[in-house]
């Protein structure tokens, strides 16, 4: 097969099968969420856990994921999250409380790092010059499955039922992503960029270990960027439609505030990926921080469903972008020989400390308040604000 088709080919495999953990992550429990409330007799807080556990897994898997990756390669570990994610999927539909939930958030979680890491791994070694473009492409896929699947989960629930619903997608997950993982595969066997000719950053040249990257600024101002602005966006996947039906709206209506922060969460990623090629990494974060965090603050004084969604969209944008842009400002920062592991470590202040102080805290603090959603957009849009400030400081380390 020619070189040109097979770099295609691997860049349609790895948007394939990352499609199923971004709708389960992304779409599922803001659909689920007033469901499970409602069938488990539960409050805010028990839903926005489920959404840590989700990032429990993801943290706890990411970096032996990366590691794995070098020895036994991509194809394995995608195969490996299509099963879980499957899976698991099809068993919560017999979840008997909110630890079955728990459970398939967690496993989940776990199959998102199986196919995620791999995924953006393979692209960007199939196309070295343009790795903000691909990356945004993949993640342009993970974020806007949701948005394609939230009103759909919606129509399923409605019409055939909880159990058959999670059956169905359960099991479109595992063929889907099963027939796509023998497709994401690094370019040789060595896992070598296809050119030797490409252009290559002082930083690839350099490939750094992971107790090098460790030691650099840099890392720990990505991974606290991770933190506080994976807290901050992840949050609105179970807020978004908690606000709506708090206000006095259907659930049905209410999901189109999901909607509009899924589908600038997926297609924004695109867009930002090829920004961030043109005029930089960080500035094309930092300005998507900084809008993000003026709408948090701004959404709990509005009213209408039309603004809160172009609000909700703005914070989508920026929660895309930290997606599509991560991924290549690492591998501009330390390389991309040990790019798996290292983004695998950055990303567990995403795993470990988004979810508590994100979902978890902000469901807690709705319920001890009773539903004052002003201080919580207020504290979630200032932890934008906050990531604005350290993207903006993340330099790639230099040689020596």
């Amino acid at each position: 097969m020619p070189i040109q088709n097979k770099k295609t080919l691997a860049l349609i495999a790895s948007c394939a099968a990352i499609f199923w953990p971004g709708a389960f992550i992304f779409g599922f429990p803001g659909v689920m969420g007033p469901h499970w409330q409602k069938i488990f007799g539960v409050g805010s807080s028990a839903v926005g856990q489920s959404l840590f556990w989700v990032l429990a897994g993801t943290g706890i898997f990411m970096y032996p994921v990366g590691r794995l990756q070098e020895k036994i390669g991509p194809v394995r570990l995608v195969a490996m999250g299509a099963f879980l994610c499957g899976i698991a999927t099809i068993m919560v539909g017999y979840a008997w409380g909110m630890t079955a939930i728990y459970q398939w958030a967690f496993v989940t979680g776990i199959a998102s790092s199986l196919i995620y890491i791999p995924a953006l791994t393979v692209v960007q070694r199939w196309y070295p010059s343009a790795r903000g473009l691909v990356t945004g492409l993949v993640s342009m896929v993970f974020g806007l499955s949701g948005a394609i699947m939230s009103p759909i989960f919606t129509l399923l629930l409605n019409g055939l039922g909880y159990t058959a619903m999670t059956f169905i997608t359960g099991l479109l997950a595992l063929v889907m992503c099963l027939a796509f993982a023998g497709f994401v595969r690094f370019p040789s066997p060595d896992g070598r960029n296809v050119s030797d000719t490409e252009e290559r950053s002082p930083a690839q040249l350099l490939n750094l270990d992971v107790s090098r990257s460790l030691r650099t600024p840099a890392f720990w101002l990505l991974w606290s960027t991770w933190a506080m602005a994976g807290a901050s966006g992840i949050a609105m996947v179970t807020l978004s439609a908690q606000f709506g039906v708090a206000s006095g709206y259907s659930i049905e209506q209410a999901v189109w505030v999901l909607t509009a922060f899924n589908l600038t969460n997926g297609l924004g990623r695109i867009v930002s990926g090829h920004f961030s090629d043109r005029f930089g990494r960080n500035s094309t974060m930092a300005s998507t921080f900084l809008c993000a965090g003026i709408a948090y603050l701004l959404l709990p004084h509005t009213s209408g469903l039309t603004t809160w969604a172009f609000l909700a969209a703005v914070v989508g944008l920026a929660f895309g972008t930290l997606f599509a842009v991560s991924a290549p400002l690492a591998s501009d920062c330390f390389g991309m020989k040990h790019f798996g592991a290292i983004f695998g470590l950055v990303f567990t202040g995403y795993g470990f400390v988004a979810g508590p102080i994100g979902p978890w805290l902000s469901g807690l603090l709705l319920d001890r308040t009773q539903g004052n959603f002003i201080l919580v957009f207020t504290y979630l849009g200032l932890l934008y604000l906050v990531s604005a400030i350290t993207i903006w400081f993340v330099r790639p380390p230099k040689a020596g």
